[in-house]
């Protein structure tokens, strides 16, 4: 489970990362509305938890990103308001949950869990193939398949921009916790891996190579 915080204060931010990735959540941490708009943008979130009143804009406005982007991701509000008007405010807006400031990291911890078991479900459904992220599990004909880690990562974001152009910089972007410290040959390795596990044993296609662009979801090939 992906989790972005989005909070100015650093130290509360520091303690929210570190305290949900002992949990196991895999965490991206922003400090301002820009940079969490273009994390949502390129990257997939199972939940965000958000400040209100951030530098350069307001975290509920972020409900209005996860809308457009037709994002399943949950949203929690984190507020020091501590009036009911800015929190059916919050709730009317979209938010799943709000949490007034100060508040306890156990409560957090346990209203976060509530909220992913409750949320939408993130299986992918494409003609007759299934992906389900949440358990890193392929099925294609009631036939389970064995793709893990990267690879499976990959053919994930791209299943999720179905029909969109996705470049192997994006690609980075999105999946590897460091992409500086890779080189963009590993997604041809993914793509490889995706070719080999995938489409050659099922006899179809499921990426299409873009030249000098990127790569593209093509299945089923549409007539």
């Amino acid at each position: 489970m992906r989790i972005l915080v989005v909070e100015d204060e650093i130290s509360l931010n520091k303690t929210l990362n570190e305290g949900l990735m002992e949990y196991g959540y895999q965490v991206d941490c922003s400090e301002s509305f820009s940079d969490a708009e273009y994390l949502i943008g390129i990257r997939n979130y199972d939940l965000v938890l958000a400040d209100w009143m951030l530098p350069d804009g307001d975290g509920v406005d972020l409900i209005n990103v996860l809308k457009q982007r037709n994002n399943k991701a949950s949203i929690i509000i984190l507020s020091a308001k501590d009036d009911k008007e800015s929190e059916i405010k919050a709730l009317k807006m979209g938010a799943d949950d709000y949490i007034k400031k100060p508040f306890d990291f156990d409560i957090l911890l346990a209203r976060i869990g509530a909220r992913l078991r409750f949320g939408n479900n993130n299986i992918i459904k494409i003609g007759d193939l299934e992906i389900d992220p949440d358990e890193e599990k392929i099925v294609y004909k009631n036939k389970e398949l064995e793709l893990k880690g990267k690879p499976f990562d990959v053919l994930t974001h791209l299943a999720r921009h179905i029909d969109q152009i996705v470049s192997k910089e994006q690609l980075l972007d999105a999946i590897w916790e460091e992409p500086e410290l890779v080189t963009p040959n590993v997604i041809e390795v993914a793509i490889n891996q995706i070719r080999q596990k995938l489409d050659k044993p099922l006899n179809i296609n499921t990426i299409e190579t873009i030249r000098r662009r990127g790569y593209r979801f093509c299945f089923p090939k549409k007539a």
